[in-house]
């Protein structure tokens, strides 16, 4: 039996379409803007690869309602790092939306070196919440600083919520050089009693360590 000849499979094909977007950095930002999540996610994604697009990448935080995307968008931000990513995710720590702090705790946890020079800054905001995100931050931060910039919240902070956020993270990456801040607050506040009980069960921690 003879072999049969297949009809020409060109004929099946389809034409191919022009894309929407160029993949370009402008065509990917355009696409931030997309009324498609799937297409703003897969586009936050590919900015990864631009550091150009670090300022607008991280404006668009405030916009993006999809979690998926928003995920994907500080996910590129963290990889970009940089100056920029730094100042836009310390301006996010006064956001009024607690997914977007978090989002910025997370980014600037990833960036010790980039975001050191921004804590004594920070710490002496003048909003509390600035300060005591700025603590749980260094709960998070890889850096040889962090005691030290939790003894100085212990010495000179007067809110008492921030100076306990500051206790607590101490209790867990303070050594016995943190002792003398830990009894310092502990006297500071000798009228409170959860300052009274979180500073002693940080010295107890540390000295049984």
């Amino acid at each position: 039996m003879g072999l049969k000849r297949h009809a020409d499979s060109t004929a099946t094909l389809h034409p191919v379409e022009p894309r929407d977007y160029p993949r370009d950095q402008a065509g990917l930002l355009a696409q931030l803007g997309d009324p498609d999540a799937a297409v703003r996610r897969w586009a936050a994604r590919d900015l990864a690869a631009h550091p150009g697009a670090a300022t607008m990448l991280c404006a668009r935080l405030a916009q993006e309602r999809d979690a998926s995307v928003r995920a994907v968008l500080f996910s590129s931000a963290a990889a970009l790092g940089g100056t920029a990513v730094v100042q836009a995710m310390v301006q996010l720590l006064r956001s009024e939306d607690p997914a977007l702090r978090n989002g910025a705790i997370e980014v600037l946890a990833h960036l010790p070196a980039a975001v050191a020079p921004h804590i004594d800054a920070l710490l002496r905001d003048g909003d509390s919440d600035v300060r005591i995100f700025t603590v749980n931050l260094l709960g998070e931060l890889h850096h040889p600083q962090v005691p030290r910039w939790l003894q100085q919240v212990l010495e000179r902070d007067e809110a008492i919520n921030v100076v306990g956020a500051a206790l607590d993270v101490l209790a867990e990456v303070g050594g016995r050089e943190a002792l003398p801040a830990l009894h310092a607050a502990r006297r500071r506040f000798a009228d409170d009693d959860y300052i009274a009980f979180t500073a002693s069960l940080a010295i107890e921690r540390i000295e049984a360590a």
